[in-house]
């Protein structure tokens, strides 16, 4: 767990920190910090997708910079994937990142209680499920103990209801049998209810859940749009503040395509203001988090 100077003030990246030890091998994530930073910063957790069978904390552009500017330290973390271990282990994974910069917050300059989550598609999937259940002590099946409460999660193209997402899939002609959700749970969730039921953030929404944004392409035959306008629903019925944007007519996986994402034509949907034509790129991803992260006295204590 070396690899950090004493002087968090100097610090711009330290790579391969481990923060678990697993049967399969070391956990490790890589810790990107503001240089000239003064005091704790918040921090956001990247989180990878790859249909939570391949990738790593690398499958991404360089997003680092782009969390920096905010003012925000980032962490891009490694979990188990569908082939070392099933599900939970996903989830312990990235709640044990969580107590890791949580009790390592001094040595790291981190201010550990503005945390907050982004993911895509499988990471999307965890940053929501893990956000939803923050307060949480323990999760079903985990060992380790301590509630990881974070401040906001940015989600793109996240499965959140794995029994429909395979309804849904199976419809555009997708074989369940072989999807990554049934990797994920070890079977299909149709033959697993509990498994998917517990994975499936939708089942977990509770009054003082965090702020969420969700963005989701409509043009997505991998994870169905419809996914994140039912959390989205779920979310406002339940007294919980989120923003979803749907990007007209695009495809799974826009946030970490390799052309760069900049801007596209979406709407926004909100509990206010219903739905409204913008557009939608990574600056409103930016402000999201300078809000709730940087400003957090404008959110309320635990949103």
């Amino acid at each position: 767990m070396d690899g950090m100077p004493s002087h968090p003030e100097a610090v711009q990246r330290a790579p391969s920190l481990v923060f678990a030890r697993r049967d399969t091998g070391d956990l490790v994530l890589d810790l990107y910090r503001p240089p000239g930073a003064d005091g704790p910063v918040p921090v956001v957790l990247w989180l990878h997708g790859g249909g939570w069978f391949t990738g790593d904390r690398k499958l991404a552009p360089d997003l680092a910079p782009r969390v920096l500017a905010t003012g925000c330290a980032m962490a891009s973390i490694e979990y188990r994937l569908s082939g070392q271990a099933l599900f939970p282990a996903q989830w312990h994974d990235v709640r044990a990142a969580i107590r890791f910069l949580r009790v390592n917050s001094a040595r790291y300059g981190l201010d550990p209680d503005a945390i907050g989550l982004w993911g895509a598609s499988a990471g999307g999937h965890l940053a929501a499920l893990t956000g939803l259940t923050g307060r949480l002590d323990t999760v079903p099946g985990e060992r380790e103990t301590g509630a990881v409460p974070v401040r906001a999660v940015a989600a793109a193209y996240p499965p959140v209801d794995l029994a429909e997402v395979v309804a849904d899939a199976e419809a555009a002609g997708r074989p369940g049998e072989s999807s990554p959700e049934a990797r994920l749970l070890g079977g299909h969730p149709v033959d697993r209810p509990d498994a998917a039921r517990q994975a499936s953030p939708l089942t977990w929404i509770t009054a003082d859940a965090p702020p969420f944004q969700l963005s989701h392409g409509t043009g997505d035959v991998l994870v169905s749009h419809r996914q994140s306008e039912r959390l989205h629903a779920a979310l406002v019925a339940g007294g919980v503040p989120s923003e979803l944007y749907l990007l007209d007519s695009y495809p799974h996986a826009f946030l970490t395509a390799t052309e760069p994402f900049s801007t596209a034509s979406a709407v926004r949907r909100t509990a206010l203001d219903g739905d409204k034509p913008v557009e939608f790129g990574f600056p409103d991803i930016d402000n999201f988090f300078r809000k709730h992260l940087r400003n957090p006295s404008t959110t309320g204590e635990n949103r």
